[in-house]
This record gives structure tokens, C-alpha cells and sequence, in this order.
């Protein structure tokens, strides 16, 4: 049966095992990255994605169930850099960073980094556990942009070319050739038509 399995132990009882899991969440609100056990870095993405849904519900009630499960910074303290607590840059900065995203805001990477910072595939000395890398998944807030519609268009059939009024009516226009020779034919016209008359009239005589 599946009895005792709903997650990790970690070797530890319930309260420890919630002090770990409050301080490992509080370092990487704040790093946004942190180097652990893979059992634990897998234990703890199931806590940080819920702490980052209560950023982005940003309810007074959200804030003070954060406040509630984030360690506190003492700020009295001296050497304390932390300007900021982790509640304040879980609402304000990580938050709206996944506005637009459902879900898988952690990322496990197996290995550690090395001091040049690649990536090897390394265990921790002494007892050889696996180690690994838990992040933030980086995403930058996208604005919306407003969708284009695009319009629909039809097709028309070309009408046919029609001469232009220039050409046209030089077609129209007589030349200068034809001009003459219409000239010359209605000038010839009326002197046949005068010899015939006079060679009617004298047949009659």
C-alpha cells in the first residue's frame, strides 16, 4: 500500500522538517537561487510554488499567510545587508514577474557549480549525496499587445483597358493625305458631271 508516502521525510520529525523547509524557502525568495540535496531541492519546488500563488492572489490575507510561513529579518542585527524582507519581494517582484504563467515557477537542475561557475555533475563530499541547484524559472512580464484584425479581401476582375481620349480622336481625325485626296475626288466630281451635259446637249442639236 501507498501508506507513509505523500512526501519526502527527509530523515527529520514534522517540526524540524517544517523549520527546514521555512528556512530553504526564505533563502531562495531572497537569492532566487540556492544549492541543496536533490531530495530536498524536489521537497521544497512544492513549497515555493505555492508561496508564489499567494503573491499573485496579493490579498491581505495572502500577505499575512506568507508572513506566517517566511522567516523574518532582523534588521537590529548588525552586517545584515537584507534591506527588504521576503514577503516584500515575493508580492512585489516575483509575483508580477509570473503573472502570465499557471504554474512551474522552480526549476531542479542536477550537479552544482563549480567556482568558475559550469555546471558539473558533482556529490557532496563525505557522504556522497546528489546535489542540486533550485531556481526561479526566468521570466520577464510581458505586456499585452493588441491583436491586429486582418481584413478580408476580395478579388476584382480587371475591367478592360479603354483607349484614352487622345489616342482616340487622333483615330478619329483624318490625315493630312486623305484630307487631299476627298478634295481632289469632290473637284473632279462637278467637271464630269458638265461634260456630260454638254455632250447631251449636243447630241440633241
Amino acid at each position: 500500500m501507498n501508506h507513509g508516502k505523500r512526501l519526502r521525510k527527509l530523515g527529520r520529525n514534522p517540526a524540524h522538517r517544517r523549520a527546514l523547509m521555512r528556512n530553504m524557502a526564505t533563502a531562495l525568495v531572497l537569492n532566487e537561487r540556492i544549492e541543496t540535496t536533490l531530495p530536498k531541492a524536489k521537497e521544497l519546488r512544492r513549497v515555493a510554488d505555492k508561496l508564489v500563488t499567494l503573491g499573485k492572489k496579493n490579498s491581505l490575507h495572502a500577505r499575512r499567510q506568507a508572513m506566517s510561513y517566511l522567516m523574518p529579518i532582523n534588521r537590529e542585527q548588525p552586517g545584515n545587508a537584507q534591506k527588504t524582507s521576503a514577503v516584500h519581494k515575493l508580492f512585489e517582484e516575483l509575483a508580477p514577474r509570473y503573472e502570465n504563467r499557471s504554474g512551474g515557477y522552480t526549476r531542479v537542475i542536477r550537479g552544482r557549480k563549480d567556482p568558475e561557475g559550469k555546471r558539473v555533475d558533482g556529490r557532496r563530499d563525505g557522504d556522497g549525496a546528489q546535489m542540486a541547484i533550485i531556481e526561479f524559472v526566468e521570466e520577464e512580464v510581458r505586456q499585452a499587445k493588441p491583436k491586429k484584425r486582418k481584413r478580408r479581401t476580395t478579388k476584382r476582375v480587371a475591367a478592360p483597358a479603354q483607349p484614352e481620349p487622345m489616342e482616340a480622336a487622333a483615330e478619329e481625325a483624318p490625315t493630312t493625305e486623305e484630307a487631299e485626296g476627298e478634295a481632289a475626288q469632290e473637284s473632279e466630281a462637278p467637271s464630269a458631271v458638265s461634260e456630260e451635259a454638254s455632250s447631251d446637249e449636243e447630241t440633241k442639236e
